[in-house]
This record gives C-alpha cells, sequence and structure tokens, in this order.
C-alpha cells in the first residue's frame, strides 16, 4: 500500500492563508475540545502476561524494574479509581462537553466509569484494544485489535465509537481498516487546526487534528508544575487565537492519572471556567466537531461523487 491510498500523502501546504471559515455555532471564534484519555487497565503489565510494566506517564522512576513495577501499577490505578472520578465531577458540574479517547480494555475492566461517561453524554472514540502502538502491528492483527475495540466499547457505552484516535503512531493500514469498520473520522494527525479531508483510495476520510502540544504531558515532560502553570497555559493558548488568528479549533488532552491530582486539577477547573465564559469560545464534543464540519465543508464533490 502506498502513501496516496493509504491517506498518508504528505501535505505541506493545507489550507494556506486562506483557510476556510469554520462557521462555529453562534459566531465563536475558537472550537474548544477537552479530551479524557481513559488508558488505565489497558497498559501493559505483568499480571496481564507482558514481561514488564508499562511505566510511561507515571510519576515513577526511570530506572528500570524487573518484574512487576508496582509502584507503577498503583499510578494508573490511581487514575481509575480517584483521577477519574475528579475529572467527571469538574465537567458535569459545569456542564461542560468533553470526549473520551478510550482504550478497550482498560473501559471493560471500571463499568461504573463507563456508565458515567453513557450518563453524562460524552463521546468516546475508540483509543485501541490495548495501549499499544498500531505501527507495530501486522495488518492483520490491527484488523482484529480494531475490530474486538469496538465491539468493546460499544457493549460497555451502549453506542459505537464514531471516531478513532490510535497510541501515538498508526499504520500505513490504519485509516483503510477504520472506513472498514465504519468510523467516521479519526484524530491521527497533528498537522493542522481545523478539519480537513483526505482521499484513501476511493474515499474519503475526515480527520479531526489531535495535538501533544496542548496536553497534561507537559507535568512529565517540558517544564509544566502547578496549577496555575497549567490555566496561563491553556488560557493563553484561545487568547493568542482570539487575538492573532482566523477562527480555529484547540484540542486539550487529559489523563486521569496525570491532571486530576488536586494540585494540578484546580488549574484545569479554572480554566473550565474562563473558558465556558468566555463568548467566544465554543465547548464541543470531538462528534459535534465532525458533524459540524460535515454540514458547512461537506466532502470535495470529486471525491464524495468516487466509486
Amino acid at each position: 500500500m502506498n502513501d496516496a491510498e493509504a491517506g498518508r500523502a504528505r501535505d505541506f501546504v493545507g489550507y494556506g492563508r486562506q483557510p476556510p471559515d469554520p462557521r462555529w455555532p453562534n459566531g465563536a471564534h475558537v472550537a474548544v475540545n477537552f479530551v479524557i484519555n481513559y488508558e488505565e487497565g489497558g497498559e501493559y503489565s505483568v499480571p496481564d502476561g507482558d514481561p514488564a510494566s508499562e511505566a510511561a506517564l507515571t510519576e515513577g522512576a526511570t530506572a528500570a524494574v524487573v518484574g512487576r513495577d508496582l509502584a507503577a501499577e498503583s499510578m494508573f490505578m490511581y487514575g481509575s479509581r480517584a483521577g477519574f472520578w475528579r475529572l467527571h465531577r469538574m465537567f458535569t458540574r459545569r456542564n461542560v462537553p468533553c470526549t473520551v479517547f478510550a482504550i478497550a480494555r482498560a473501559l471493560e475492566r471500571n463499568p461504573e466509569a463507563a456508565a458515567a461517561m453513557r450518563e453524562a453524554g460524552w463521546d468516546v472514540a475508540g483509543h485501541g484494544l490495548r495501549w499499544e502502538m498500531h505501527a507495530n502491528l501486522a495488518p492483520e492483527t490491527e484488523r482484529e485489535h480494531i475490530r474486538l475495540a469496538t465491539e468493546i466499547i460499544t457493549k460497555c457505552i451502549g453506542s459505537r465509537p464514531e471516531g478513532w484516535y490510535s497510541r501515538y503512531a498508526p499504520s500505513l493500514s490504519t485509516r483503510t481498516i477504520l472506513l472498514d469498520a465504519g468510523y467516521s473520522y479519526d484524530s491521527d494527525a497533528y498537522d493542522d487546526e481545523l478539519p480537513y479531508w483526505v482521499l484513501v483510495g476511493s474515499r474519503n476520510q475526515l480527520v479531526i487534528p489531535y495535538s501533544l502540544v496542548h496536553n497534561d504531558v507537559r507535568f512529565s515532560r517540558q517544564g509544566i508544575t502547578t496549577g496555575n502553570d497549567y490555566f496561563d497555559y491553556i488560557t493563553n493558548a484561545v487568547q493568542c487565537v482570539l487575538d492573532e488568528d482566523q477562527p480555529r479549533m484547540l484540542s486539550f488532552g487529559l489523563h486521569n492519572r496525570i491532571i486530576a491530582h488536586p494540585g494540578r486539577a484546580f488549574g484545569l477547573a479554572k480554566a473550565l471556567d474562563w473558558l465556558s465564559s468566555h463568548p467566544k469560545v465554543w465547548m464541543a464534543r470531538r462528534l459535534d466537531i465532525a458533524a459540524h464540519w460535515r454540514k458547512w465543508h461537506p466532502a470535495p464533490r470529486a471525491i464524495a461523487s468516487a466509486p
């Protein structure tokens, strides 16, 4: 499969100097989407038959641990036992919509959290069967894992996921498999601040780009330390777009085991209050942004009519 057939031809131009007006609802200038990455219970761990424990994006030591890393395991469990519920309270109390990127095995292990997502009306997108890199999977394995992840998330949430975001690195097969599986958009790109369409073989796929820049991983890497740091970072990003740019979309990624600790989460709470009160900000689920883009910026006719 070549890059064009896979929907992965590199495009360094994009919308250029004349991006489309997204026509966000109610005259908003910035569409803001918060994503809770629900991963705890889907990471590599010795009890699940893996040779070592996953320690990425935890507060743990950098030294390698032979066998089970009980500290890292406990930090992941904090995310599902305590962290998720703090984020859930923050978003539901303010009636702020959000998206969940869900690892299927993690969701399966916490039915109460799955029920809370469903009751809150959050949209749940696929994030893998496990916390694994799709670029390292054989095509037939990747297809089966996407099928199983879709089946599990549908069972847990009561409706099938419409969107997908791979862990870090999708494969050349990912977009074709997602289209075959009925996914209406993916977020496996970091290359823009507006949605766009790509041609995958003879079919079109909507891409809703994501961001690792405006992400709480900055608490683990590259210098964000306090909740106030996070508040400044997020609100400055939005203010920059308001002051300097044409309308845009910004994605802010969260992790239950990272930002949900109180000293960090308070900064998130202040950011949610600031954003919710701003008349030029549209707080939306990823599903809503995808539906809005299809309505106002449908796939180019030549693509949409392709056999």
